[in-house]
């Protein structure tokens, strides 16, 4: 640590050159670049393209699928997170593995998984025909892939610091005698809120960045099945390339405003992550 804060002001200030170079071309440049083509037709053009039937269809259906994809996996978050955190049982470490699966699996392999499951000539597809239930190159699908690549966002949030948290409080709740709702709602939940709301932002982004499993499954029906990044895909491929890089501007608003409510939930966050590992150790 010593030695770290003790160098040279040449080799600090060479240090934040290149790191500040290498955001600006890989951050900052490509976001100009998205809002200055998106624009380079005036506003009228900007807003008329985001009106666009198609994009409108799209941006809906993107926020469909992550208006069901992200309150299942909070659900999914806060039970698994409260198990391995909370208890010890056979398979603990098995659970852990799985809930990493979707994070260390290409979104084009999760995609083609559940093509063999529910395609006509997968698995459950010829009973699915015989229902007259269609999942690929439908909106369940896109729900079904978008909930399976973000549904470690919130558990691998809140699992360390329901660990860091241990079971007192909880514990000494119940024996005064709570129920285990009102513990949760009383002891658990306002000490993993911002691990929580952190979970929800990064879900939610993914959930509507997603691209990969979507395009794998969609089949890519104008209207239908195409959500926002797909949409920008078509447009690009059409040589529509100021329609395209507008309605990216929606998904690069919607990143920026990510990272502003991230940095925010982070400092909340990372200081209560301390404040209970002191009490911890004390």
């Amino acid at each position: 640590m010593s030695s770290a804060r003790t160098e040279s002001p040449v080799v600090r200030r060479l240090l934040i050159g290149i790191a500040l170079l290498y955001l600006s071309f890989f951050i900052l440049l490509p976001l100009f670049i998205v809002f200055e083509t998106g624009l380079q037709k005036g506003l009228a053009f900007y807003f008329k393209s985001l009106a666009d039937t198609e994009t409108v269809a799209a941006i809906k259906l993107t926020v469909i699928t992550a208006l069901v994809a992200v309150p299942l996996n909070l659900v999914f978050g806060i039970a698994a997170s409260w198990a391995i955190a909370k208890f010890d049982f056979r398979g603990k470490n098995i659970l852990l593995t799985l809930i990493d699966v979707p994070l260390s699996v290409s979104p084009i392999i999760s995609g083609l998984i559940f093509v063999l499951l529910f395609g006509l000539q997968g698995l459950f597809g010829h009973w699915l025909r015989d229902h007259d239930i269609r999942i690929i190159f439908a909106v369940p699908a896109i729900i079904i892939v978008t909930i399976f690549v973000t549904f470690p966002m919130v558990a691998r949030e809140l699992i360390p610091i329901m660990k860091a948290q241990g079971n007192d409080e909880e514990e000494a709740a119940i024996t005064l005698g709570a129920s285990g709702w009102k513990t949760f709602w009383y002891i658990t939940l306002p000490n993993i809120k911002w691990g929580l709301i952190y979970g929800v932002i990064l879900c939610n982004a993914r959930a509507m960045g997603e691209f990969g499993a979507v395009s794998v499954v969609s089949g890519h029906i104008r209207g239908l099945t195409n959500t926002l990044p797909l949409q920008i895909e078509i447009l690009y491929n059409e040589y529509s390339f100021t329609a395209a890089f507008a309605a990216a501007s929606l998904l690069a608003f919607l990143a920026l405003f990510t990272l502003v409510i991230k940095s925010l939930v982070e400092f909340h966050f990372r200081a209560e992550l301390k404040a209970i590992r002191k009490n911890g150790v004390h």
